[in-house]
């Protein structure tokens, strides 16, 4: 007769739990941790003191993470809205633990920076800061090939969604010097709509978005700039120098596309403005359009 071997309830806990961290009860891998690696495209990140090709510590993104289909962001999510942020170590840290649903079904993820909680991913509301470049600057990033949790971390690249203006101003000899400006006014739309999945930016109506001075570009005795929304039918600056505005508007529309940035060169007379030119770039690099002058 065979002899019966027994094993420890002790023993025999360790291989249960060692059996249930790699399998779950239908008998698929268990999910593991999610964690991410995030960078900038091609192009560089507004910043309120010139522009950085990488994300600085104590930033944080928030990510969105689904299984089913690419085409659109499921109601019911892996990861609902998980604030990560960049640590001095250079590793992103979630607020709270974000877990694959298995091991061998494909997600797909959304990133946005800076952080914000969206509800509607078609649609979600938008308002320009142009005082805030760090809080208009807004960032998208889409993974949508389906990853599984074999190909951890998560790689994100983030693009801009936004446009970016630039107006020069030099100024006729009838000022004796550089005349203390006011106020420069883009008469464009300051409020928009975001489709995440679709990559598309829907403008408001237009308004008043006031720029802030920046330091002047070479070759120019004054330089206001704003990260802008994307959109048609922008073709009018106001400045305002002693109580007196000068209107610049442009016969044509001039363009504010997602990811350039779009530089309108001005020469303030006390009559009038010329236009020196207007140039439409990447954050890297573009073309140049010439204009002509208005009254």
């Amino acid at each position: 007769m065979k002899a019966l071997r027994f094993i420890p309830l002790a023993a025999l806990g360790l291989l249960v739990a060692a059996c249930s961290s790699d399998e779950s009860a239908s008998g698929k891998p268990e999910a593991k941790y999610i964690t991410i690696e995030a960078s900038i495209g091609s192009m560089t990140r507004a910043t309120t003191t010139g522009n950085s090709a990488v994300f600085d510590a104590g930033d944080g993104v928030t990510l969105y993470a689904w299984t089913g289909s690419a085409t659109a962001v499921a109601a019911d999510k892996v990861v609902n809205g998980v604030v990560n942020t960049l640590g001095t170590d250079g590793k992103w840290t979630p607020a709270t633990p974000m877990l694959w649903a298995d091991m061998v079904t494909p997600h797909y993820f959304l990133g946005i920076y800076p952080a914000r909680t969206v509800s509607d991913f078609t649609a979600d509301p938008y308002t320009l800061d142009p005082a805030d470049y760090e809080a208009s600057d807004l960032l998208v990033a889409r993974q949508l090939s389906g990853l599984i949790a074999t190909q951890n971390p998560v790689s994100l690249t983030f693009d801009h969604a936004m446009a970016k203006l630039y107006v020069n101003m030099n100024f006729r000899n009838q000022w004796d010097e550089t005349p203390a400006i006011t106020s420069c006014v883009a008469t464009a739309a300051s409020t928009a709509t975001v489709d995440y999945l679709a990559q598309t930016v829907t403008a408001g109506t237009q308004a008043s978005v006031s720029m802030p001075a920046i330091a002047a570009q070479t070759g120019y005795e004054a330089t206001y700039s704003s990260i802008m929304i994307p959109q048609t039918g922008f073709r009018t600056v106001t400045i305002t120098i002693d109580g007196q505005d000068y209107t610049y508007t442009h016969d044509a529309d001039i363009p504010l596309e997602a990811g350039k940035y779009t530089t309108l060169n001005l020469i303030v007379g006390r009559n009038k403005i010329e236009l020196g030119e207007v140039s439409i770039n990447d954050w890297t690099e573009g073309t140049t359009i010439d204009g002509g002058q208005a009254m």
